[in-house]
């Protein structure tokens, strides 16, 4: 049977639009890519909220293949990276293989046509190999919180923020410390009458090295591009050292240590707020955020700062963990996402019918993060344990792009119908990716979205990126069954 599509992609974002991008470049251009949105741009195109900007510098937190000379600031704004993603989808012309508008709800591999029929609210499909690009923060996590449902005044999560709200001269609670809070609360504080803000746990701040950019800085990057990709280097470089002090290095933490005490005692002046602003974990831990407005905020417009997190929501306002009640007008979660469901909601069936949320029910995993046993021709961007805590993911879904197009490569010779990672491959990777994760500063005990309510890390990749890319610069086909 003859496929709709050679490839089919799920997501408009860094991963599907980088993926859809190499496809042409080679030639490939029976491809499709499926958006439930109606515009490219994945998490950049969602998260909306003031404040809201990369934690990774602009030059690295970019494609290879598509350069941006004229990013208007070290760390670039949410807008700016939204039209960079809108110009590559022009440039390269994807809009002929886009079809905004369409959820994905299920694929199904059938065995009998080596195919993938794939079920979108807009009608089936199908195409010989299936590329998920939906990335790891995209659906909002709402925690339990009881009574929530009864609140009067305006709920959102910063993931989806109410423009149409108004914040000037009311109380606004926020919900959450993470790294989106950390960016939007400022803004918030700016127009609200009062900002109270209620935390399970504190988060580590340092401070951020951002800037402009001059024009003239601009003209230089654009008329002598090398200089650019030396600062790409350099960047690159800087960030790769830092997962030593993740792994095997822990000491290196002692560092960040002291640039926090140090930020923290500078811009807080009242002791007992230092204490409820200072986490009780190991630095690492939990990712690192940074700002150079949070705590500044905090002390300048007087933030009521709650730790324990919030017990319960009534008409007027939250009860938090000791009982008192506190008075809202607006309720904004900064809660994060549902970062361990990886391609929830959908429904994905391999060979015999095999459920991937049942094969994941210890947890999510995969071979390189990118291929699962059971599942023939279903490639991964941004999959498990391919997330970083030190530099740019962008760099990752590059390496993992140029791994699934040598997986294409490999499906074209003659007899092979279909690629399934080696069980025992996938095991054995595995296996050695949670050892080194136990003994990572991410195995120190303490919550954070990266693990599953059993405590599996599911998200992170615990070394160099480097290394990722010399494993994933082709694929081996020892590692695979071939299916004819």
């Amino acid at each position: 049977m003859q496929a709709d599509f050679q490839v089919a992609i799920i997501g408009a974002g860094f991963g599907g639009l980088g993926m859809a991008i190499e496809l042409k470049k080679r030639g490939r251009h029976s491809l499709v890519i499926l958006e439930k949105a109606d515009q490219v741009g994945g998490a950049w195109r969602d998260n909306t909220y003031p404040g809201a900007a990369c934690d990774v510098p602009s030059h690295l937190y970019s494609f290879s293949f598509a350069r941006k000379f004229d990013w208007s600031r070290r760390f670039a704004p949410q807008a700016e990276i939204l039209d960079y993603l809108k110009r590559c989808a022009r440039d390269h012309d994807l809009e002929r293989h886009l079809r905004l508008g369409t959820e994905v709800r299920a694929a199904r591999f059938d065995e009998d046509a080596g195919l993938w029929r794939i079920e979108t609210d807009q009608g089936e499909l199908t195409a010989r190999a299936l590329i998920t690009a939906t990335g790891q923060l995209n659906r909002p996590a709402w925690p339990r919180v009881p009574g929530l449902e009864r609140f009067q005044g305006p709920v959102f999560h910063s993931a989806r923020w109410d423009h149409g709200v108004d914040l000037a001269g009311k109380t606004v609670a926020v919900v959450g410390t993470g790294a989106s809070a950390i960016q939007f609360v400022p803004e918030v504080a700016k127009q609200a009458r009062q900002v109270k803000l209620f935390q399970r746990s504190a988060a580590y701040v340092i401070p951020k090295p951002d800037r402009p950019y001059s024009p003239l800085e601009q003209r230089l990057m654009a008329r002598l591009p090398w200089l650019q990709t030396l600062d790409r280097a350099r960047v690159y470089a800087q960030n790769e050292t830092r997962v030593l002090g993740f792994t095997a290095l822990q000491g290196v933490m002692k560092v960040y240590q002291w640039l926090f005490q140090r930020y923290l005692r500078r811009t807080i002046s009242d002791p007992a707020l230092r204490e409820k602003l200072t986490p009780d974990y190991p630095m690492g831990c939990k990712r690192i955020l940074i700002s150079n407005d949070y705590f500044q905020a905090i002390e300048r417009f007087g933030i009521e700062v709650r730790t324990g997190g919030v017990a319960a929501v009534d008409e007027t306002g939250l009860v938090d963990a000791d009982g008192q009640h506190h008075d809202a007008d607006v309720l904004i979660f900064g809660t994060g996402f549902q970062a361990t469901d990886f391609l929830a909601p959908m429904t994905i069936q391999g060979r015999r019918g095999r459920d991937l949320n049942e094969a994941w029910r210890d947890g999510a995993e995969a071979y390189l993060g990118i291929t699962v046993h059971g599942f023939p021709n279903l490639f991964m961007l941004y999959g498990p344990n391919t997330n970083l805590g030190h530099n740019s993911i962008v760099y990752m879904l590059e390496s993992q792009i140029a791994y699934v197009l040598s997986a294409l490569e490999e499906m074209e010779r003659p007899g092979v119908g279909g690629l399934e990672v080696n069980a025992e491959v996938q095991d054995r990777f595995n296996r050695d990716i949670q050892t080194r994760l136990r003994d990572s500063v991410w195995g120190q005990g303490c919550d954070s979205w990266y693990k599953t309510e059993s405590g599996k890390n599911t998200n992170n990749w615990p070394g160099f990126t480097f290394r990722y890319r010399r494993r994933t610069r082709r694929l081996d086909p020892r590692d695979y069954e071939l299916h004819p």
